[in-house]
């Protein structure tokens, strides 16, 4: 019999920080580099992320300056933006990138609320199932020998975990969705 408490709480932990690097990629109303984090782009024959083919630094709150290491990958790395569903307009000088924040009308504020409550509810989902194959799991124990006690407080745990964890989904939730909305 395993420790299913620390397997639930492992699991679910994974599934928390997928959701935490996927609101990072959501853009909101303020310049980061993590909207830049899903982008890749065509370089030296191979798609690669553009994090790893220039540096993405934030001057200021709503401006994105992308410098890349080789500037033959200059006219890639714009075009890769422009096709992303960022919906920004870069600025090509020749040397560096550079993409002035727009403000996001509410419309589109509320599309990108949208997304979010889509990622978390991913998320809850992810949780749901691993606690369901851990139940899964106590039922096969209960088969080979472990007692009815032992069951019942196990799968208590599991649904305590589970509940646990979907509170802290709907707290990540909020606060983003409160930094999506804010001016």
């Amino acid at each position: 019999m395993a420790d299913l408490g620390g397997e639930a709480r492992q699991r679910m932990q994974k599934t928390l920080d997928a959701l935490s690097s996927e609101f990072k990629t959501i853009r909101t109303g303020r310049a980061s580099a993590a909207m830049f984090d899903k982008i890749r782009i065509e370089a030296y024959g191979q798609q690669m992320p553009l994090n790893q083919t220039a540096t993405i630094s934030i001057p200021e709150a709503r401006l994105v300056v992308i410098q890349p290491w080789d500037r033959s990958t200059l006219s890639d790395i714009d075009r890769a933006i422009q096709k992303s569903d960022l919906s920004l307009n870069p600025s090509n000088d020749g040397k560096v990138i550079r993409i002035a924040i727009p403000p996001l009308t509410e419309e589109r504020r509320k599309e990108i609320v949208k997304q979010a409550r889509n990622a978390a509810e991913q998320a809850r989902v992810a949780v749901r199932n691993i606690r369901r194959d851990l139940n899964e799991s106590i039922k096969q124990d209960k088969k080979e020998g472990l007692s009815e006690d032992e069951a019942k407080r196990e799968s208590e745990q599991v649904q305590t975990i589970t509940d646990e964890r979907i509170a802290e989904i709907n707290e990540l939730l909020t606060a983003k969705e409160k930094e999506i909305m804010e001016i």
